[in-house]
Order: C-alpha cells, then sequence, then structure tokens
C-alpha cells in the first residue's frame, strides 16, 4: 500500500513538474483580433453547417450512455456477491433502488416512448 502511495506521489509530482516548466517557458502571445476570426475566401457554403436534430434522438443517447454506465457498475458487483458482505449488499440495494426511481422518473416523464 505504502508503494502505491508513493508512486501517486511521484507521478503527482511529475505532471505537477512539468506543468511548471510549460508555464514558465512558454511565450505570451497576445491575441491577434485577426487571428482569432475565421477565414472566409469569399464562397458560399455548399451546405447550412448547422443541421437541425432531434431532441428526442439525443435524450434516447443519454440514456443509453446512462444504462452503459449502469451496467459497467453493476458487472463487477457478481464477483462482490461472493465474499457476502452486508456491507457491500446493501451499497448495491441502494444502488438499484436509485436505478429504479431513475427508471420510474424517466417514465413519468415519458422519456421512454420511442414510436412517434
Amino acid at each position: 500500500m505504502l508503494n502505491i502511495m508513493f508512486l501517486l506521489s511521484f507521478i503527482f509530482f511529475i505532471i505537477f513538474l512539468l506543468t511548471l516548466i510549460n508555464f514558465y517557458l512558454s511565450m505570451y502571445k497576445p491575441l491577434n483580433r485577426e487571428k482569432i476570426t475565421p477565414f472566409e475566401c469569399g464562397f458560399n457554403a455548399q451546405s447550412n453547417s448547422r443541421l437541425p436534430f432531434s431532441t428526442q434522438f439525443f435524450l434516447i443517447t443519454l440514456l443509453f450512455l446512462i444504462f452503459d454506465i449502469e451496467i459497467i457498475l453493476i458487472l463487477p458487483s457478481i464477483f462482490l456477491m461472493k465474499s457476502k458482505s452486508i456491507f457491500l449488499m446493501l451499497i448495491m440495494l441502494i444502488f438499484i433502488f436509485f436505478m429504479i426511481i431513475s427508471l420510474f422518473i424517466e417514465w413519468s416523464y415519458s422519456l421512454l416512448n420511442w414510436i412517434f
């Protein structure tokens, strides 16, 4: 355990040192107004750069990502069940309880209707 602490401290120190060196060796360049504006060559754009997208599709994507994170958190619990620890069981029950509550909230806001 002590070796891991030393390793993490060493890594943190190296990162801090590199950041400090970068800060002192980098040159300050004031922002030039012409350099930060987009270059336009005079041609009209072939397509609109701001395409509309469905917010329902965006919400489904977010739900899918949350579902993936839930699976990532639940799968290791299968191996933790072998230890038969009351504390671990309680943590998993609380986590599953929050998942069920969030499912009911999504259902009440009609976020789970995929067909319109």
